[in-house]
């Protein structure tokens, strides 16, 4: 499959959108998921997703987006990895309204994108602060920060659309596993063909 870096051209369109937020700040209140204004601005729910609050969100989404959006598109190819992003994103984004007023950036998204990763490549080892697990236990673990966020809210982190996201992502991990999960078993033994066994046969049955 052809490698089309789309993973990448998403964060540069990010981080694009995000200094014509810092030119412009009445772009993110134009373009925000706001609950109450879906209906007469459905275009939000996509737009939401290349919006960004501060540097530092900025930077862990695109940090995330990149690495791993990267590794997902290799494997599922462009076209499935955008189907991720964007479903994954729009689907985080119907979460967030039912928990919260207004709602942007890409973490919703970007979660789908990890739990596609954590079945497709749930051996797959990353960072979780400085220890490393494999990406299933991580995504668990991040998973259960976001459940004690939703009901525990603290800042200004839409645990919700992580949620949301990350359920998509898995759900679609499981439908493409089939042709793109890794193996989880190797074969333990090698198989014989007729030429090796009459070659075995041949040296240890020769004397009965």
């Amino acid at each position: 499959m052809k490698y089309n870096w789309y993973a990448i051209k998403l964060v540069v369109i990010c981080v694009v959108i995000f200094f014509l937020q810092m030119i412009r700040p009445e772009i993110t209140g134009q373009f925000a998921l706001d609950s109450a204004l879906l209906l007469s601005r459905p275009w939000t729910i996509i737009i939401y997703i290349f919006l960004h609050g501060s540097f530092q969100h900025l930077f862990y989404n695109m940090f995330a987006l990149a690495l791993f959006g990267s590794i997902l598109e290799k494997i599922i190819g462009g076209k499935k990895f955008l189907l991720t992003f964007f479903v994954s994103g729009i689907i985080a984004g119907i979460g967030s309204i039912i928990f919260y007023v207004a709602t942007i950036g890409a973490s919703g998204a970007i979660y789908g994108v990890m739990g596609a990763l954590a079945v497709l490549r749930p051996r797959m080892t990353v960072y979780v602060g400085f220890a490393p697990l494999p990406m299933s236990l991580a995504v668990v673990f991040w998973a259960v920060g976001d459940l004690l966020g939703l009901f525990s809210p603290t800042g200004l982190t839409a645990h919700g659309a992580h949620l949301f996201g990350l359920f998509f992502g898995l759900i679609y991990g499981i439908i493409l596993r089939k042709d793109y999960g890794e193996t989880l078993f190797k074969r333990s033994k090698e198989e014989i063909d007729d030429e090796k066994f009459k070659e075995w046969e041949d040296e240890y049955m020769s004397s009965y």
